[in-house]
């Protein structure tokens, strides 16, 4: 819908979400999320807004990657670098779960990403794919969540 104040033409917008359950094997697995948002996004007739892609939870993360197994394992080995998955963590001293590392690797990385949207494609490099990854120690059963804010074909 296109409405008209003082001569300023604005567009109402929409704000739509939906959620993806999906299953992970546990530590260090990458999901790429990209084939699911394009379609998501098409299936709503998204047009021109942002999306936002996040996980709930401490310890998984959302990012954007090459997603190809070379990017991917470099990937594991900075975090293995930066948050050793057999470092000591006060977490795990006061709660003995040993996933220590998952929690401070999902924190460093973040819960989710932003993407611009115009003509209804999500504004992504030629490589670049949106990803979630599992940094928790056990298979999971994670929820996605998509959240569009913008203008859709509808309007």
């Amino acid at each position: 819908m296109i409405g008209s104040v003082r001569g300023v033409y604005t567009r109402l917008m929409a704000v739509l979400y939906t959620r993806l359950e999906m299953a992970t094997e546990g530590h260090g697995q990458v999901l790429d999320l990209t084939v699911e948002l394009r379609a998501w996004l098409s299936s709503v007739e998204a047009q021109d807004g942002q999306l936002t892609v996040f996980v709930p939870g401490s310890t998984a993360a959302v990012t954007t990657i090459e997603f190809e197994p070379g990017a991917v394992r470099d990937l594991d080995r900075a975090l293995e670098a930066i948050a050793p998955s057999h470092g000591e963590y006060h977490h795990d001293l006061r709660w003995g779960d040993g996933n220590g590392f998952s929690h401070l690797r999902a924190a460093l990385i973040g819960p989710s990403v932003t993407v611009p949207v115009i003509g209804g494609d999500p504004i992504l490099g030629t490589w670049q794919q949106v990803v979630v990854v599992e940094c928790d120690l056990a298979p999971r059963a994670r929820r996605i969540v998509f959240s569009f804010v913008g203008t859709t074909e509808a309007d």
